[in-house]
């Protein structure tokens, strides 16, 4: 999953949702200088991704993607999902969206010093291009793939990922609607976090 999901599946711990946002930057057991809560957050990151890769209808998204971008497809499918999550917010959370950013971005600026370097580097451009809430429309899904196609190992296929994703948008909007109310059970019942602001609903 992107960076929307990894905050709202942290629960209300802002040392968590920090772990969890730097998952993917602290490697090894590197984990293990940073306080307790941050390396709950960590550990919590690795096992959202690893729910996500080896599932079956995430799998069936990547498939959309996967001619262009091989093994960075689920790179692509993370991102749309955020994307989804963003449309369908007030499907799961009680709290406006823009709440949730302010006060991950809050978080980010009042940690600052224990950010990996990558981080600290790349924070105060996620922040004034307001990275989380762009994803709730296309060109901001394409203006994050042409980003990440510069600055990561992302293939510059951005043309090719925004025709699929619109050919494809109701079966990936509702791939994302099966499958991240199953996420969201599994963090909650296997890491005891509890989404205060979750909306409560039988799937």
């Amino acid at each position: 999953m992107n960076v929307l999901a990894h905050i709202y599946l942290s629960g209300d711990s802002e040392q968590i949702i920090i772990g969890n946002y730097i998952g993917d930057y602290v490697k090894g057991r590197e984990y293990l200088k940073y306080p307790e809560p941050i390396r709950k957050g960590i550990i919590l990151h690795r096992h959202i991704d690893a729910f996500t890769d080896s599932h079956p209808i995430v799998h069936r998204s990547k498939i959309f993607f996967s001619r262009k971008y091989h093994k960075y497809s689920g790179v692509v499918t993370d991102i749309i999902y955020d994307h989804f999550l963003t449309r369908e917010w007030n499907f799961f959370s009680r709290r406006p969206l823009e709440s949730v950013t302010y006060n991950f971005y809050r978080a980010m600026v009042n940690n600052f010093e224990i950010l990996p370097d990558n981080v600290r580097e790349m924070m105060p451009f996620f922040i004034i291009n307001n990275w989380i809430e762009s994803y709730q429309t296309i060109n901001g899904i394409r203006n994050v793939l042409k980003t990440m196609s510069k600055r990561t190992s992302l293939p510059n296929e951005t043309r090719y990922a925004v025709k699929a994703l619109k050919k494809n948008y109701y079966s990936l909007q509702d791939d994302f609607m099966e499958f991240f109310p199953q996420l969201i059970d599994y963090v909650e019942k296997d890491f005891g976090i509890h989404i205060s602001h979750r909306i409560t609903i039988p799937f």
